[in-house]
């Protein structure tokens, strides 16, 4: 079954640039579950973001993120893990967690 594993973190973080033990870290994580990763992405800062809605045929955009939070959408991994067990082992290994939170969704199949 698929799993997207969402990293939320606080994006000021990185203002300065990325730690380079930590982003080490995250080639180690990459190379430990190669088996099971489909995709996975670092996101730019939610300030590139837009936001579009579209209510009564008419679209709108809006700059910056649905909300405003603590911790921002800062990348995901799309795994391959027989379980919900087996994914939230992964998710507790990815190096953002201990900074922020790795949220955990199965992935919807349409046949």
């Amino acid at each position: 079954m698929e799993y997207l594993l969402l990293i939320y973190e606080d994006e000021k973080r990185f203002a300065q640039g990325f730690d380079s033990d930590e982003f080490n870290e995250y080639i180690a994580f990459g190379k430990t579950h190669a088996n099971a990763l489909r995709a996975g992405k670092a996101l730019q800062p939610t300030r590139a973001a837009t936001t579009v809605r579209v209510r009564n045929g008419k679209t709108a955009l809006t700059d910056g993120p649905f909300a405003e939070t603590k911790e921002q959408l800062g990348g995901f991994y799309l795994v391959e893990a027989k379980d919900l067990d087996e994914a939230t082992a992964m998710a507790a290994r990815i190096p953002g967690v201990r900074f922020g939170c790795v949220e955990v969704r199965p992935v919807m199949k349409f046949s």
